[in-house]
């Protein structure tokens, strides 16, 4: 025998209409709620500095052994530290820093006069770094607006070389979008330009993986380009192909406390050479 299918009464055949009206409604809020502009995965343009995405794709390990060759504390800071307390720095024991001028060719850093001449009232010898972005325009360019806002370089014994900040890139695709061969030729354009404006060869600042994902572990740079190669962890670790010795090494990304941490390859003797070139 057939069991009767039972019916609705009007109450009930009201509540379960009200239930679905009201899923669907939660629903379409929640899709029409856009991504903050602090979104990790899409920050704003012009935010991201020195190690954040080494930070974000490789990690912190641990901190550095203790070695017996003479290495020298230092700092980069960018527009994530505001006015920095230059005084407490020093008192700490960093004697050199590096300061975020530009990004691209539209962003300059608002904290940068009291972060660079901060520095260099202190008594640090003292460098701007240029963060950049090969998918918005051209390597020549990015140095051109990087010279022309803060990243030249004076030959008076305290201003060390400008800096390549090449990377993982925040904003989307890891290596820009650029096959690599039009990476390496990208940063190519950027430190021949550099060295045409100011005479001096630009530091590369960039992790080994990186490099070897996006360049194909070039080594045509080497040569001539003082190497900043960061790496969270207790040792240095295998350097990019080209370089057989680093100059400074990025062991921590603090990201928006007191700036990142370095050590320089050798005495401060060493830091106020390459800042006379």
């Amino acid at each position: 025998m057939r069991r009767p299918i039972a019916v609705a009464s009007g109450h009930t055949r009201l509540l379960t209409a009200g239930v679905l009206l009201a899923s669907q409604s939660l629903l379409l809020t929640l899709s029409a709620v856009p991504a903050t502009a602090g979104d990790s995965t899409t920050p704003v343009r012009g935010s991201a500095y020195m190690g954040r995405g080494v930070l974000a794709h490789e990690g912190v390990q641990g901190r550095p052994v203790e070695t017996r060759a003479s290495q020298t504390e230092g700092v980069d800071v960018s527009s994530h530290q505001g006015n920095v307390a230059w005084s407490t720095l020093w008192k700490s024991g960093v004697k050199w820093a590096y300061v975020k001028a530009t990004e691209g060719t539209s962003y300059r850093n608002p904290y940068f006069a009291q972060q660079y001449g901060g520095s260099y009232d202190t008594g640090m010898i003292r460098g701007a770094y240029h963060f950049a972005t090969p998918d918005t325009s051209g390597g020549a360019a990015q140095a051109d607006y990087f010279v022309s806002h803060g990243g030249a370089w004076s030959k008076d014994g305290k201003t060390l070389p400008g800096v390549l900040d090449i990377e993982y890139n925040p904003y989307g695709a890891t290596c820009y979008g650029k096959t690599k061969t039009q990476m390496v030729t990208w940063i190519r354009n950027f430190l021949d330009r550099y060295q045409a404006r100011t005479g001096r060869e630009a530091a590369v600042y960039t992790s080994t993986n990186w490099w070897t994902q996006c360049t194909g572990n070039y080594s045509g740079f080497g040569a001539s380009n003082p190497l900043w190669v960061a790496r969270y962890a207790s040792s240095v670790g295998t350097l990019p192909a080209g370089w057989g010795f680093h100059t400074m090494w990025q062991y921590t990304s603090t990201g928006k406390t007191v700036g990142d941490h370095n050590k320089f390859n050798g005495s401060l003797d060493r830091v106020k050479a390459l800042a006379k070139g």
